[in-house]
Protein backbone atom coordinates (compact mmCIF):
# COMPACT_ATOMS: atom_id res chain seq x y z
CA UNK A 1 0.00 0.00 0.00
CA UNK A 2 1.45 3.23 -0.88
CA UNK A 3 1.46 6.29 1.53
CA UNK A 4 -1.42 7.80 -0.28
CA UNK A 5 -3.49 4.66 0.06
CA UNK A 6 -2.86 4.59 3.37
CA UNK A 7 -4.04 8.48 4.19
CA UNK A 8 -6.64 7.55 2.16
CA UNK A 9 -7.59 4.66 4.28
CA UNK A 10 -6.84 6.82 7.34
CA UNK A 11 -9.02 9.28 6.28
CA UNK A 12 -11.63 6.96 5.86
CA UNK A 13 -11.93 5.41 9.00
CA UNK A 14 -11.63 8.62 11.17
CA UNK A 15 -14.74 9.27 8.80
CA UNK A 16 -16.92 6.83 10.31
CA UNK A 17 -17.00 8.30 13.52
CA UNK A 18 -19.23 11.70 14.37
CA UNK A 19 -17.21 13.34 16.90
CA UNK A 20 -13.95 14.35 18.33
CA UNK A 21 -14.08 11.82 21.63
CA UNK A 22 -15.26 8.87 19.42
CA UNK A 23 -11.99 9.65 16.92
CA UNK A 24 -9.79 10.11 20.32
CA UNK A 25 -10.69 6.56 21.64
CA UNK A 26 -9.80 5.09 18.28
CA UNK A 27 -6.40 6.71 18.18
CA UNK A 28 -5.84 5.61 21.98
CA UNK A 29 -7.08 2.14 20.33
CA UNK A 30 -4.65 2.02 17.69
CA UNK A 31 -2.13 3.19 20.34
CA UNK A 32 -2.54 0.14 22.00
CA UNK A 33 -2.29 -1.81 19.12
CA UNK A 34 1.67 -0.80 18.74
CA UNK A 35 4.40 -3.59 19.26
CA UNK A 36 5.81 -3.22 22.82
CA UNK A 37 9.07 -1.62 22.44
CA UNK A 38 11.90 -3.33 24.36
CA UNK A 39 13.56 -1.74 27.17
CA UNK A 40 16.60 -0.94 25.55
CA UNK A 41 15.12 1.18 23.03
CA UNK A 42 13.24 3.23 25.82
CA UNK A 43 16.67 5.55 26.35
CA UNK A 44 17.70 9.06 26.09
CA UNK A 45 19.62 8.19 22.12
CA UNK A 46 15.80 7.34 21.21
CA UNK A 47 13.59 9.99 22.84
CA UNK A 48 12.14 12.46 20.99
CA UNK A 49 12.81 15.91 21.91
CA UNK A 50 10.08 18.07 22.19
CA UNK A 51 7.29 15.92 23.13
CA UNK A 52 5.42 16.39 26.66
CA UNK A 53 4.94 12.74 27.05
CA UNK A 54 8.25 10.39 26.52
CA UNK A 55 8.27 9.13 22.95
CA UNK A 56 11.26 6.69 21.93
CA UNK A 57 11.65 5.87 18.08
CA UNK A 58 14.18 3.33 17.04
CA UNK A 59 14.67 3.26 13.37
CA UNK A 60 17.01 0.62 11.05
CA UNK A 61 17.27 0.05 7.70
CA UNK A 62 15.56 -3.37 6.03
CA UNK A 63 16.79 -3.54 2.42
CA UNK A 64 15.57 -0.51 0.67
CA UNK A 65 12.89 0.82 3.79
CA UNK A 66 13.45 1.99 7.02
CA UNK A 67 11.18 0.40 9.97
CA UNK A 68 10.42 2.17 12.62
CA UNK A 69 9.52 1.21 16.26
CA UNK A 70 7.98 3.25 18.48
CA UNK A 71 6.07 3.89 21.93
CA UNK A 72 4.94 5.97 24.30
CA UNK A 73 4.04 6.38 27.85
CA UNK A 74 1.00 8.54 27.21
CA UNK A 75 -2.24 6.50 25.18
CA UNK A 76 -2.86 9.61 23.42
CA UNK A 77 0.58 9.91 22.08
CA UNK A 78 0.93 5.60 21.60
CA UNK A 79 -2.10 6.68 19.18
CA UNK A 80 -0.70 9.67 17.18
CA UNK A 81 2.76 7.21 16.89
CA UNK A 82 -0.15 4.22 15.75
CA UNK A 83 -1.38 7.12 13.19
CA UNK A 84 2.36 8.24 12.10
CA UNK A 85 3.63 4.85 11.39
CA UNK A 86 0.48 3.85 9.40
CA UNK A 87 2.16 6.32 6.72
CA UNK A 88 5.77 6.15 6.95
CA UNK A 89 6.91 2.82 8.23
CA UNK A 90 8.18 0.71 6.34
CA UNK A 91 9.38 2.80 3.49
CA UNK A 92 11.67 4.32 1.13
CA UNK A 93 13.66 7.41 3.00
CA UNK A 94 12.71 8.51 -0.95
CA UNK A 95 8.98 8.19 -0.11
CA UNK A 96 9.45 9.44 3.41
CA UNK A 97 10.60 12.12 1.67
CA UNK A 98 8.40 12.69 -1.20
CA UNK A 99 5.12 12.57 1.20
CA UNK A 100 4.12 15.42 2.92
CA UNK A 101 2.53 15.52 6.12
CA UNK A 102 -0.95 16.61 5.03
CA UNK A 103 -2.94 13.77 6.60
CA UNK A 104 -2.68 15.46 9.71
CA UNK A 105 -4.62 18.00 8.59
CA UNK A 106 -6.87 16.35 6.71
CA UNK A 107 -7.82 13.96 9.41
CA UNK A 108 -8.29 17.01 11.72
CA UNK A 109 -5.74 16.07 14.25
CA UNK A 110 -3.89 19.43 14.11
CA UNK A 111 -6.87 21.74 15.24
CA UNK A 112 -8.18 19.19 17.93
CA UNK A 113 -4.82 18.05 19.70
CA UNK A 114 -3.43 20.57 22.39
CA UNK A 115 -0.54 22.45 21.11
CA UNK A 116 2.11 20.68 23.57
CA UNK A 117 0.92 17.55 21.70
CA UNK A 118 1.06 19.29 18.17
CA UNK A 119 4.34 20.17 18.98
CA UNK A 120 4.86 16.28 19.82
CA UNK A 121 3.48 15.30 16.75
CA UNK A 122 5.54 17.54 14.53
CA UNK A 123 9.34 16.53 16.36
CA UNK A 124 8.12 12.67 15.70
CA UNK A 125 7.66 13.99 12.21
CA UNK A 126 10.72 15.57 11.73
CA UNK A 127 13.02 12.74 13.41
CA UNK A 128 11.31 10.37 10.54
CA UNK A 129 12.02 12.74 7.79
CA UNK A 130 15.03 13.32 9.66
CA UNK A 131 16.53 9.77 9.53
CA UNK A 132 15.04 9.42 5.72
CA UNK A 133 17.76 12.28 4.95
CA UNK A 134 20.33 11.04 6.20
CA UNK A 135 19.49 7.39 4.77
CA UNK A 136 18.74 8.83 1.47
CA UNK A 137 22.33 10.81 1.40
CA UNK A 138 23.78 7.42 2.25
Amino acid sequence: MSTEQAKAELIEEFGFFDNWMDRYQYIIDLGRELPPLPDEWKVAQYRIEGCQSNVWIHHQREGDVLHFDATSDAAIVAGLIAVVMRIYNDRSAEEILATPPDAFKQLGLEQHLSPTRNNGLHAMLAHIYQVAEREARG
